[in-house]
């Protein structure tokens, strides 16, 4: 009886012989794919260990890598604010306020009393003139302008406003460099770039850069100039929050351009508020810096009172003196009247409460000033409305001039 056996002795043979010829075939063409896709490999950094070239070969691949890697670390580092900075800091310098200092031992002289900033917008004839902060040179003796090689140059104050807090110095050109270009506020957007220019806190820090954007426009400001707490007037500013601190008034504020946009002038100084600073518009400036340079004055209409807004009486006095009507709330109450001025060649009297001018209500002394100096000039005529012992009346005065 036989059987079949797969598993037999004869029958592995037979198979085997009948796949080695295949296997070879395998082989053979494995390497040859191998062979061919190698480079490919080494340039893909796929493989797992490192590739050597000749001697001669590496000193080539060496000599490329270096130059990529030099390619790739050479970076410019010149933007455009560095090159409106060193272009425009020249035109910024240091004020420095000297002021008479002496006791009845010794002999008079004087010592330095503050520090500011300016800018040079002016050169003609030899001389040169820079605009500051009037608060920077008020008091004053003597001033110096430190040009940014640190130079000190004697200046002469031309004229100072208190209102505007702008003063216009002039001095010798001999040392001026650049003169600063004049740009416009009018157009300015909140949000874009703005730089500073200045000496915070001194020379010693000298042509400080700061940067950052108009952070609103047209913004109005409480200023009280006796310290009585009551505002005198309200200046109308641009806001940013590129750092302005104590030794930057005067400086400059200028766009991406490197034109000049504001004079720095002042900041809100409380431990809670951070980045809001001001600067005046140079467009409201450039008419008071002329009439400075002309005149050494801004020449401002003038009426003649003393007065106070409604809202500053006593609500007693307003009953027994005023005999105001019930709807009268918003007004000027006249304290007192400068003799042979306008007000009084007009008939207006102490106890007057005047409500219009021109037909625009009027609330306060700030409204009257903006009014007068801002739509009027000297020799002007303004109506005005007003009340006396509850009845409303009216008249007209001509305006005269600001000593």
């Amino acid at each position: 009886m036989g059987y079949y056996d797969d598993h037999s002795p004869a029958t592995q043979q037979k198979k085997s012989r009948r796949f080695i010829m295949p296997a070879l075939i395998g082989i053979v063409l494995g390497a040859v794919l191998v062979l061919l896709a190698l480079p490919a490999l080494v340039q893909t950094n796929l493989l797992p260990y490192d590739m050597t070239a000749p001697d001669e070969d590496r000193e080539s691949i060496e000599d490329e890598d270096t130059n990529l890697n030099s390619e790739r670390v050479e970076l410019d580092v010149n933007t455009q604010i560095t090159e409106i900075v060193e272009e425009v800091t020249p035109s910024v310098v240091g004020v420095v306020n000297n002021q008479s200092q002496s006791q009845f031992w010794e002999e008079p002289g004087s010592e330095q009393a503050g520090e500011g900033s300016g800018v040079i917008y002016k050169q003609e004839d030899g001389k040169a003139y820079v605009v500051t902060n009037n608060h920077v040179i008020e008091g004053a003796n003597d001033i110096e302008v430190v040009m940014s090689d640190e130079t000190r140059v004697p200046a002469e104050l031309v004229g100072g406003d208190v209102f505007s807090d702008l003063a216009v110095l002039e001095m010798s050109d001999e040392t001026v460099t650049k003169v600063a270009e004049i740009g416009t506020s009018e157009s300015l957007k909140v949000g874009e770039p703005a730089i500073a220019i200045g000496n915070p806190l001194g020379l010693r820090f000298a042509g400080s850069v700061t940067k950052g954007i108009i952070s609103g426009t047209q913004r109005a400001i409480p200023q009280d100039f006796n310290n009585d707490g009551q505002p005198d007037w309200q200046a109308e500013v641009i806001q940013t929050d590129a750092a302005i601190n104590p030794g930057n008034s005067g400086g400059a504020l200028i766009n991406v351009n490197g034109q000049l946009i504001g004079i720095n002038s002042m900041k809100v100084a409380q431990s809670s508020v951070e980045g809001i600073g001001f600067a005046i518009p140079i467009d409201a400036a450039l008419p008071l810096i002329e009439q400075l340079e002309e005149n050494g004055q801004v020449e401002r209409a003038f009426i003649g009172i003393e007065a106070y807004g409604l809202k500053e009486v006593p609500s007693s006095e307003l009953q027994s003196t005023l005999n105001l009507p019930d709807d009268v709330s918003d007004g000027l109450y006249i304290r007192s009247i400068t003799q042979m001025s306008p007000a009084s060649k007009a008939g207006l009297e102490p106890l007057d409460v005047i409500t219009e001018l021109d037909g625009e209500p009027v609330a306060d002394i700030i409204d009257l000033r903006k009014y007068l100096y801002d739509k009027k000039n000297p020799g002007d005529t303004l109506d005005v409305t007003y009340y006396r012992n509850g009845e409303q009346n009216s008249t007209t005065v001509t305006l005269g001039t600001q000593e």
